[in-house]
């Protein structure tokens, strides 16, 4: 018999066996100074493309008076408990509505946080007889949100509505037997490589199959659609969608997220929503600040504009100069090259060491072995001449990628590393 812990001390994971060349630098980093198009790193000024405060909004004054007056005023404690026995307040019911409003929905009801509050919104829809399809490239938290599943689940292709059509072929057979409905869960930014997801088409297939669809929208909230109503509004199915979910975390610069739906439904999620009934009322000082920034987004539309001209500028440029982007509709810019980790970790040290670009790289697991992707984020605080800079520093790299440079360069690391 072994211990319990001999298996993680023998293997640290796909990531986890690169801690000792990679943590405080490629993974674990630290950005310093104010949240901006430009910030600190080690000690240089580097342009950040990794901060998913699309318009940004996270620095600025009238943001940070709010947050700060709210702090001031309640403290980070207030209201005390969950919402249930101590925790409610107007402010959460204003919130709510006006988010709703805002997405079209009857109702909403505040999440703490968004992975923590999808997972258990999707453990709470279901139950052991309903059946879950579920879009294959889907976000980790909804992922771990079906593994709570007692039932049957299908996955489906990506973004490929025949494979959607054949999983709920089988479904509707499942759920014939089992007396039970069918969930499918799609995203409205697949946050990885910035496609939208096909929710105009899956709507469509309400016409042939009974299910409910619940949306992940992220990515989309605050940068899609005519007022920022996200993915549903930007394809015109914002009303087909039964269960909208959405995060503080990316468009709103904050914390929390809120879940949107008919009314019977929000009734429903308020008194069995277990990441909710069992935790600590969001604290004022988000709520607060959550009032504002949904203002924000409201009554000021040229920052979304600042953010999409930006957006164009980035993707147009990397596509004119040769660079594969794979397919992205979104703010989210992916790059994708061909090597292995250890030239991604070479290439990535000379981007913010010689280029001064600070972009997320994703490698093997997340992705196949032998590419990889770095990822751009495009915000209303960049600038033009931000663009300029990055367009050139990405030329020079894939020059040095082709070249051999940086495998050169890390023969040493992949040697240590067994590779």
């Amino acid at each position: 018999m072994k211990d319990l812990f001999d298996r993680i001390i023998e293997n640290k994971g796909p990531l986890g066996k690169w801690a000792s060349q990679a943590e405080g630098y490629f993974v674990f980093p630290k950005l310093e100074g104010p949240i901006s198009n430009r910030m600190k790193f080690q000690g240089k000024e580097v342009i950040t493309w990794s901060i998913n405060d699309y318009l940004g909004l996270a620095n600025l004054p009238e943001i940070r008076k709010v947050d700060g007056d709210a702090a001031a005023e309640h403290g980070a404690a207030y209201p005390m408990g969950a919402r249930m026995m101590s925790g409610h307040t107007e402010l959460h019911e204003q919130l709510e509505q006006e988010l709703a409003d805002f997405v079209s929905k009857e109702s909403s009801y505040l999440l703490n946080f968004g992975y923590q509050g999808f997972m258990s919104v999707i453990d709470a829809l279901v139950t052991k007889d309903d059946i879950i399809v579920y879009d294959v490239d889907a976000h980790a938290c909804i992922i771990d949100g079906v593994r709570l599943h007692m039932g049957k689940r299908f996955t489906f292709m990506h973004n490929d509505v025949e494979s959607l059509e054949k999983n709920l072929e089988r479904a509707t057979k499942m759920a014939e037997q089992t007396g039970g409905g069918i969930l499918v869960i799609s995203e409205g930014v697949f946050g990885m490589r910035g496609e939208q997801g096909k929710l105009k088409e899956i709507v469509a297939l309400k016409e042939k199959f009974n299910f409910r669809l619940l949306v992940d929208d992220a990515h989309g909230f605050g940068t899609l659609g005519e007022t920022g109503a996200g993915a549903g509004q930007e394809q015109g199915v914002q009303d087909d969608i039964d269960v909208y979910l959405a995060t503080f975390a990316k468009s709103m610069a904050g914390i929390g997220a809120f879940v949107a739906a008919d009314k019977e439904i929000i009734d429903y999620l308020k008194y069995n929503l277990r990441s909710q009934m069992f935790a600590k009322s969001l604290p004022m000082v988000y709520v607060k600040g959550a009032l504002k920034r949904l203002d924000m987004l409201r009554t000021m539309p040229e920052l979304k504009e600042k953010l999409w001209e930006n957006v164009n500028a980035l993707q147009n440029g990397l596509k004119e100069r040769g660079f594969d982007i794979g397919t992205t509709s979104s703010c989210v810019t992916p790059v994708y090259l061909n090597g292995s980790i250890p030239e991604a970790m070479a290439l990535v040290k000379d981007l913010r060491e010689n280029y001064g670009i600070f972009c997320s790289i994703v490698v093997y697991p997340v992705i196949p072995k032998g590419l990889i992707l770095l990822r751009l984020i495009p915000t209303a605080t960049h600038t033009l001449e931000d663009v300029a800079i990055t367009l050139d520093a990405f030329s020079g790299i894939r020059e040095r990628l082709e070249n051999g440079t940086y495998k050169r360069l890390s023969a040493a690391v992949a040697a240590a590393m067994g590779e």
